[in-house]
């Protein structure tokens, strides 16, 4: 097994031509992220058939808390896999080993602290992120079942997908995460209208995702048993702790994805608590578009998954033109996405807004916020991209510079500047806005710090 796995490894990372790997990496990772996305629609889509919009905003409500732990999840999975990729472009494979040891094992403790201290707070929680007396009941079901009991699968499942994709392994971290999703979709509709009362169907969603998470989880660690004792990816504590230059790399990238990540659901916790001051009729319908704009978003994001360890290896083993074919591919297919949603977006708004819910005034006022929010999407997908690529050169603080300043620069202040002038709909011009400045800023540093041979 553990000739095989070096055979893929170079096979993936030098021998395929780049728009093969790409193909092979990236295909996986953007179907994966697909089936997140809709896993995550789900909920709102089954919630959004009891037509109750108070059930729909308590998911919404929630979203962005249950996102945190994918950041802690990136905390451990991008910094531990970005390194991995880039050890074993230079050769250092049992350093890779231990790299992957460490980053499970912090995985794991960072999301039973999270998870615990979500329990222990639940409900000052709750209302410091907008849960009102219409939404307060419904909001702490979904998050007792999918952070407080699920946190620890999840994060678990996200770090192993990570850390298998950075040895090459696209297609068995993308299985995962599709076999958790696939069986979530199914279960919804199982737990909230068949083996649930009425007035329980968040409830049920919430058991849904959990199951569907601990599954996923439980497939990931059958994978790495598969692999054998000589395989990167380990559980095993015997190789040994990691260097203490790896483990400063894993946390030099990792802190700032994780970073980033919060400040990314910071923005929506912020754009949910804003859109309350009118009415729960706007958080609903904010809370579909946000859900809406993320299928390309997801698919930029399953793209920079899958050209990150590939760009990583390159440039850790030298091989200049292999890294600059990659980054151009990916980037360009990445636009070309973005592009094609706009279009789709801008002509059937009022159709994907209607699949999740059947109240006229809430499918009016999220057909027009799609509209507005999705003439970022091309913006948004350079910003992350540019994001990745400097994870993947190990340069940590260039990294979280961009992150902290697109959202705490840019997109947060202007959330609050645009609503102060134009109201509701200034909030949701504000992404459009801010990621102008936000690319402006990706370019200029990009082209001065970008890695030199």
């Amino acid at each position: 097994m553990k000739q095989n796995t070096k055979t893929l490894q170079e096979d993936v990372f030098e021998n395929l031509p780049v728009p093969s790997a790409l193909r092979v990496m990236i295909l996986p990772a953007v179907t994966s992220q697909l089936i997140v996305l809709i896993y995550n629609m789900a909920d709102t889509f089954y919630v959004g058939k009891t037509n109750n919009p108070y059930m729909v905003a308590s998911t919404s409500l929630i979203l962005p808390v249950f996102n945190i732990t994918l950041c802690l999840a990136g905390l451990a999975g991008v910094g531990g896999g970005a390194l991995i990729s880039r050890l074993l472009g230079k050769g250092l494979d049992k350093e890779a080993r231990r790299v992957s040891v460490f980053s499970l094992y912090l995985g794991i403790v960072i999301a039973a602290v999270f998870s615990g201290g979500m329990g222990l707070f639940m409900d000052p929680l709750l209302g410091l992120l907008g849960a009102g007396e219409n939404t307060y009941q419904y909001a702490r079901q979904y998050a007792l079942c999918v952070i407080v009991i699920g946190g620890v699968p999840t994060v678990l499942s996200n770090v192993l997908a990570n850390l298998i994709r950075s040895i090459g392994r696209s297609r068995e971290a993308g299985i995962g995460i599709i076999l958790g999703g696939v069986l979530n979709i199914a279960l919804d509709p199982l737990f909230m209208f068949v083996l649930l009362p009425d007035g329980q169907e968040v409830l049920g969603a919430g058991i849904a995702t959990c199951l569907s998470n601990c599954v996923a989880c439980a497939f990931f660690l059958l994978v790495v048993l598969k692999m054998g004792k000589g395989s990167t990816i380990t559980f095993h504590p015997g190789v040994g702790l990691a260097q203490k230059d790896s483990i400063f790399a894993i946390f030099a990238v990792g802190v700032p994805s994780a970073i980033t990540s919060f400040l990314f659901d910071l923005d929506y916790v912020i754009i949910d608590k804003l859109m309350v001051s009118y009415h729960d009729l706007a958080l609903a319908a904010i809370g579909i578009v946000l859900k809406v704009e993320r299928f390309p978003l997801n698919v930029g994001i399953g793209i920079c998954q899958g050209m990150m360890p590939l760009v990583a290896y390159s440039y850790a083993s030298g091989n200049r033109e292999r890294m600059e074919d990659t980054i151009r591919l990916s980037r360009k297919l990445g636009l070309v996405i973005a592009a094609v949603s706009v279009l789709l977006y801008e002509l059937f708004a009022v159709q994907f807004s209607h699949l999740f819910i059947s109240d006229v005034q809430t499918v009016e006022m999220a057909s027009q916020f799609l509209r507005i929010r999705v003439l970022a999407t091309p913006l948004m997908f350079l910003s992350f991209f540019t994001v990745y690529l400097f994870q993947a050169f190990g340069e940590g603080r260039i990294a979280l510079f961009l992150g902290v300043t697109r959202w705490l620069g840019f997109n947060i202040p202007m959330l609050f500047l645009l609503n102060a002038i134009f109201g509701m709909y200034g909030i949701v011009w504000s992404q459009a806005t801010a990621d102008i400045l936000t690319v402006c800023l990706s370019f200029f540093v990009y082209h001065r710090y970008k890695p030199k041979f």
